[in-house]
């Protein structure tokens, strides 16, 4: 058994193991007892505080947590970061987390009740012809 040596900068396995651990919400309990009876909790503990991890352990806990074993050894949370905030700072920041309807929803309901209103009126002056030819059709 012989520690991982290449280990990118900046990159901690053992919580690497934990944050893919934790996604899949799963309880160092639950991992410990899935890679075998020598394994407890607290070892598993120790394990995920280790910034380098055996490569045969390694694969057993990427298989477990059914993950590529190169996700665990070369995932790196401040280029997640770092992505995420080159992303947000390319885009206009307001409309990326606000939404600004292009009209004012207050005018649309003022226009809403000016076409009732208009409707209205239309409806209105149809009955006054319908009863004035009413009542032009009772005189004759």
């Amino acid at each position: 058994m012989s520690a991982t040596t290449d280990t990118p900068k900046n990159i901690h396995q053992g919580r690497n193991v934990k944050r893919f651990r934790e996604m899949l919400g799963l309880k160092q309990e639950a991992l410990a007892y899935a890679l075998g009876e020598e394994w407890s909790q607290k070892r598993v503990s120790l394990l995920e505080a280790k910034e380098t991890i055996d490569d045969d352990i390694l694969e057993q806990v990427a298989k477990i947590l059914k993950v590529p074993t190169e996700a665990i050894k070369n995932f790196n949370e401040e280029a997640v970061f770092n992505i995420i905030r080159n992303t947000v700072n390319n885009h206009d920041q307001a409309a990326f987390f606000n939404y600004y309807p292009t009209f004012n929803p207050i005018d649309k309901l003022v226009e809403l009740f000016e076409e009732n209103k208009k409707l209205y009126q239309e409806l209105l002056q149809s009955e006054r012809e319908k009863i004035e030819l009413l009542k032009q059709n009772k005189g004759q």
